[in-house]
């Protein structure tokens, strides 16, 4: 319990930053607001936990801007090569599964340039 709570609050702390105008999105911002949902992605856990959502809904929250929706998309597909066991069924339900509607698919074979 206790790590959910520190992971929380460093997905929040992250979210905060990505939020502050003018902060171009980094793939460690983006590999950290994911990191809690590993387990669900590569079939470990049933459904996404609490601090998986917080970080899909911080994810949101960075991609603002379409050259932000892209870079964010180009990290989470090289998240998501690094990988080899990750299920591509769960990666496609996350947003829907955290109840977020994201503008960046998570898989690893998506065009990141024609994200809008």
């Amino acid at each position: 319990m206790k790590g959910a709570v520190i992971a929380v609050i460093a997905i929040l702390a992250v979210f905060q930053l990505a939020v502050q105008h003018g902060h171009a999105v980094t793939c460690g911002e983006v590999d950290v607001s994911l990191m809690p949902c590993i387990n669900y992605l590569i079939g470990h856990d049933s459904s996404p936990s609490p601090a998986c959502c917080a970080g899909v809904k911080a994810v949101k929250g960075m991609a603002s801007t379409t050259a932000d929706k892209r870079t964010c998309c180009g990290c989470v597909k090289a998240a998501a090569n690094r990988y080899t066991d990750l299920k591509d069924e769960a990666a496609q339900s996350l947003p829907t599964k955290c109840a977020v509607q994201l503008d960046i698919p998570i898989s690893r074979t998506v065009d990141c340039t024609k994200i809008n």
